[in-house]
């Protein structure tokens, strides 16, 4: 990865957080923490602090230079406010080309077409430069919004698994 990851829409710059963001990925996960709780892996106390923020983006930044993971923050154009974030993890390269798409949003920004406008954005990049051949994307099904968001730029079913949830 030699130059910055930078992708714009209309209303949103995606790109990876600097570790001087801490504060904006702090304050994103604070104001959302009981918004995405039901849908995240249990969080510590430590995931809301400034220096688990630091870790979290000096980790994401190492997972994007070692092609292993690239976790987008979707920024408002001045970068003031984090309105979203997804990731392309679990990259698997060689003759499969893959990752998995994780993806969450400010509960205040819901229903205001962002993600799909990040998602349209991200996913030619994904398919481009990034060079997979195929973004598998899991969620809940009683999460009709996600599924929702999923399908309008094509994402297809392919299959269900058991969960002890």
């Amino acid at each position: 990865m030699s130059e910055p990851i930078r992708m714009r829409t209309s209303r949103t710059v995606i790109r990876l957080l600097d570790v001087e963001e801490a504060e904006v990925l702090r304050r994103y996960r604070t104001e959302n923490r009981e918004h995405l709780g039901p849908w995240e892996p249990l969080r510590t106390e430590a995931h809301y602090t400034i220096e688990g923020c630091r870790l979290t983006i000096e980790a994401g930044l190492e997972a994007a230079r070692s092609d292993r993971g690239y976790p987008f923050a979707v920024l408002k154009p001045d970068a003031s406010e984090m309105l979203a974030s997804f990731t392309f993890a679990n990259v698997v390269r060689g003759v499969f080309q893959a990752c998995h798409l994780g993806y969450g949003m400010a509960r205040r920004h819901e229903g205001e077409g962002l993600m799909f406008e990040a998602l349209d954005a991200a996913l030619p990049y994904a398919f481009g430069p990034l060079d997979f051949h195929r973004v598998m994307a899991n969620y809940m099904p009683r999460n009709d919004r996600s599924g929702r968001l999923l399908a309008a730029p094509g994402f297809r079913e392919g299959g269900s698994t058991r969960s002890a949830t």
